[in-house]
Protein backbone atom coordinates (compact mmCIF):
# COMPACT_ATOMS: atom_id res chain seq x y z
CA UNK A 1 0.00 0.00 0.00
CA UNK A 2 1.47 3.66 -0.95
CA UNK A 3 1.71 6.09 1.47
CA UNK A 4 -0.89 8.52 0.25
CA UNK A 5 -3.55 5.54 -0.01
CA UNK A 6 -2.40 4.97 3.86
CA UNK A 7 -2.58 8.60 4.64
CA UNK A 8 -6.56 8.48 3.38
CA UNK A 9 -7.64 5.24 5.62
CA UNK A 10 -5.90 6.81 8.94
CA UNK A 11 -7.40 10.66 7.95
CA UNK A 12 -11.09 8.63 7.18
CA UNK A 13 -10.47 6.91 10.75
CA UNK A 14 -9.92 10.40 12.60
CA UNK A 15 -13.00 11.60 11.31
CA UNK A 16 -15.10 8.47 11.89
CA UNK A 17 -14.18 8.70 15.67
CA UNK A 18 -14.16 12.65 15.97
CA UNK A 19 -10.51 13.16 16.88
CA UNK A 20 -9.23 16.76 16.28
CA UNK A 21 -6.44 16.14 13.36
CA UNK A 22 -4.42 17.84 11.12
CA UNK A 23 -2.82 16.56 7.95
CA UNK A 24 0.96 18.33 8.28
CA UNK A 25 1.91 19.53 4.95
CA UNK A 26 6.10 20.31 5.03
CA UNK A 27 8.06 21.52 2.49
CA UNK A 28 7.24 25.54 1.86
CA UNK A 29 9.35 28.13 3.17
CA UNK A 30 6.26 28.59 6.03
CA UNK A 31 6.59 25.10 7.53
CA UNK A 32 8.59 22.78 9.42
CA UNK A 33 10.44 20.16 7.89
CA UNK A 34 10.58 16.36 9.77
CA UNK A 35 7.43 17.19 11.49
CA UNK A 36 4.73 14.42 11.91
CA UNK A 37 2.66 13.67 8.85
CA UNK A 38 -0.78 14.11 11.20
CA UNK A 39 -1.33 16.23 14.21
CA UNK A 40 -3.57 15.28 16.52
CA UNK A 41 -5.76 14.63 19.46
CA UNK A 42 -6.23 11.37 21.20
CA UNK A 43 -8.03 10.88 24.38
CA UNK A 44 -6.89 14.36 25.64
CA UNK A 45 -2.70 13.46 24.59
CA UNK A 46 -1.04 15.18 21.91
CA UNK A 47 0.08 12.52 19.11
CA UNK A 48 2.82 12.84 16.17
CA UNK A 49 2.10 10.15 13.63
CA UNK A 50 4.35 9.51 11.27
CA UNK A 51 2.77 7.68 8.18
CA UNK A 52 5.48 4.85 6.31
CA UNK A 53 5.02 2.12 4.12
CA UNK A 54 5.76 -1.26 5.27
CA UNK A 55 9.00 -0.77 3.97
CA UNK A 56 9.39 3.01 4.46
CA UNK A 57 12.27 4.43 6.60
CA UNK A 58 12.02 7.90 8.51
CA UNK A 59 14.65 10.20 8.30
CA UNK A 60 17.11 11.27 11.03
CA UNK A 61 15.22 14.63 11.15
CA UNK A 62 12.19 12.55 11.23
CA UNK A 63 13.61 10.43 13.89
CA UNK A 64 14.48 13.52 16.10
CA UNK A 65 11.20 15.18 15.52
CA UNK A 66 9.43 12.14 17.59
CA UNK A 67 12.11 11.68 20.14
CA UNK A 68 11.42 15.86 20.79
CA UNK A 69 7.47 14.71 21.20
CA UNK A 70 7.63 12.20 23.18
CA UNK A 71 10.40 13.85 25.75
CA UNK A 72 7.88 16.92 26.23
CA UNK A 73 5.54 14.03 26.81
CA UNK A 74 3.17 13.62 23.94
CA UNK A 75 3.18 10.42 21.71
CA UNK A 76 5.02 9.98 18.60
CA UNK A 77 5.54 7.28 17.01
CA UNK A 78 5.63 5.56 13.23
CA UNK A 79 2.17 4.52 11.82
CA UNK A 80 2.69 1.43 9.41
CA UNK A 81 -0.31 -0.42 7.27
CA UNK A 82 0.90 -3.46 8.53
CA UNK A 83 0.37 -1.84 12.51
CA UNK A 84 -2.85 -0.23 12.05
CA UNK A 85 -4.98 -2.79 13.34
CA UNK A 86 -2.92 -3.38 16.99
CA UNK A 87 -2.99 0.72 16.32
CA UNK A 88 -6.27 0.95 16.80
CA UNK A 89 -6.98 -1.19 19.55
CA UNK A 90 -4.53 0.35 21.53
CA UNK A 91 -5.94 4.02 21.00
CA UNK A 92 -9.46 3.45 20.54
CA UNK A 93 -10.97 1.03 22.40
Amino acid sequence: MKELQFQKIVIAFLKEHDVWHVKYWAGSQYTKEGVPDILACINGTFHGIELKTDIGKPSKLQLYNIQKIKDSGGEAYILRPKDFETWKERWFS
